[in-house]
């Protein structure tokens, strides 16, 4: 085939970086009309590999060598010790689902901050956070507490915009506080600890519920039609009401505990807790049919989050070789601006992508870019400290959960925030008369409490670096 086609020839006055470009531009292009996020990646990663082996040598080999590197990547990431903690994460949550313990948590955070303004809005909040903790899944969360929420707050005259604004960004909270799936995505990609990112996401999360919290008390003082105060619950009733959703307390403690102490790994932790809460569910009279719809449910979403990693990891195995990252790092760090006005660029640019891509595919599509960009911001490698104030490690995980937050907003704004789709949905099913229009209007306030959460996270990193430091 050379003989007629000389492909290394033909291909010997193309640029490597530039052709990385324009592929990246059409990965861009492909995932804004509707392909997913894993078969572009990876079809674009394989142009790619074709065409730079190609380059090397020859139209025969080179396109054996691509499809020899293609296949080898799924089987060599997907066997990753730190991978095996995502099913487990996943599973706890929809395990503590069909177990029905979301119910006994959303109860008890209705007794006990009910009667604030807006107060089954701020149960609804702290509840999502409780049940963010024991599943590693926003969308899993959302839609759980559409179920349960949303039909108690419309009973008890609330808007039904406001209602589903607020279960949709409080699912987003299962993206930061631990076991976080995406932050584990995010430790791999960059490869840096599990652990010390686990625990890096529970204070930060804390946090951006508070402010949650805070805003659905603001809005509801300002317009008292959106959500009534719910009263009349008695200290006895609030008391009574702590044992039902001990099982889940129980878990975070688990899994918190036993990773911070050292003893036993994120992997392990997750396994723990997911035998733990399996227990809990069986007790508590758990079906054969619930156990296998938690495990299906756990099972799809696995395989579309596994499919993502192998789809994404061909195209960042392409953009290696073609060193598109390092271009960029250092075309970053050559800027003659202040380190966080060029950070604050960044997050702008997750707040437009956010618009037309779902969390996960956008953070294994930018993060081999955009973190050897930070990392360059903060002095280099070495663990030197940089322009950012921190060692590079300090840096990676303070990076990772402001990037994590940035992509909360993608779950809750138009028009692929899939938090809302989730919410709008199940609310349709139930026959509540909530639009997708709906939910996005009602989550909109929500956006500002994220920016005012990450600007808190990016003025005083010792919020984030705090538990990771005892280690």
């Amino acid at each position: 085939m050379d003989s007629i086609i000389d492909m290394k020839a033909l291909l010997d006055g193309v640029d490597v970086f530039t052709t990385s470009l324009w592929l990246s531009g059409l990965l861009l292009v492909l995932v804004i009309i509707g392909v997913r996020v894993a078969f572009a990646a990876a079809f674009i990663g394989f142009v790619g590999l074709c065409l730079f082996f190609m380059q090397k040598q020859g139209f025969d080999k080179g396109i054996v060598t691509a499809m020899k590197t293609v296949g080898q990547i799924p089987h060599a990431k997907s066997t990753q010790y730190a991978l095996s903690l995502i099913p487990t994460f996943i599973l706890i949550g929809y395990l503590a689902y069909y177990a029905g313990l979301t119910r006994y948590l959303f109860e008890m955070a209705k007794r006990w901050v009910g009667w604030v303004p807006g107060g089954l809005g701020v149960a609804t909040v702290f509840a999502t956070a409780g049940f963010a903790a024991v599943s590693g899944a926003s969308v899993a969360t959302s839609a759980v507490f559409a179920r349960i929420a949303i039909p108690e707050m419309l009973r008890d005259g609330y808007d039904k915009r406001f209602a589903a604004g607020v279960v949709a960004a409080g699912g987003t909270l299962a993206s930061l506080i631990p076991p976080s799936a995406i932050l584990v995505i995010y430790a791999i990609i960059v490869e840096q600890s599990v652990g010390k990112l686990l625990l890096a996401g529970f204070l930060p999360g804390m946090v951006s519920a508070v402010i949650y919290g805070g805003l659905v008390i603001i809005l509801a003082k300002m317009r008292p039609t959106l959500g009534p105060a719910v009263g009349g619950y008695s200290w006895k009733e609030r008391l009574e009401s702590l044992p039902g959703a001990m099982p889940i307390f129980l878990v975070v403690f688990i899994i918190v505990y036993s990773i911070y102490f050292g003893w036993a790994t994120p992997t392990e932790a997750g396994a723990l807790g997911a035998g733990v809460v399996l227990v809990m569910a069986v007790w508590k009279g758990m079906r054969w049919n619930q156990l296998h719809g938690a495990l299906m449910e756990a099972a799809k979403l696995t395989v579309m989050i596994f499919a993502m990693i192998w789809g994404v990891l061909i195209y960042v195995r392409y953009l290696g070789f073609a060193k598109l990252p390092d271009a960029f790092a250092t075309f970053i760090s050559g800027l003659e601006y202040p380190p966080y006005a060029i950070l604050l660029c960044i997050l702008l640019a997750y707040v437009v992508l956010g618009m037309f891509m779902d969390a996960i595919g956008m953070l294994i599509l930018t993060l081999p870019v955009t973190f050897p960009a930070v990392m360059a911001l903060n002095g280099g490698v070495g663990g030197q400290l940089g322009s950012l104030g921190m060692t590079n490690e300090d840096a990676a995980i303070w990076f990772g959960i402001i990037v994590v937050k940035m992509a909360e907003l993608c779950l809750i704004t138009p028009p692929i925030g899939l938090n809302c789709f989730v919410v709008a949905g199940v609310a349709q099913d139930a026959k509540m008369d909530i639009s997708v229009s709906d939910v996005f209007r009602g989550a909109s306030p929500f956006f500002i409490a994220d920016v005012i959460t990450v600007a808190v996270l990016v003025a005083f990193p010792g919020i984030v670096l705090f538990l990771p430091g005892l280690l």
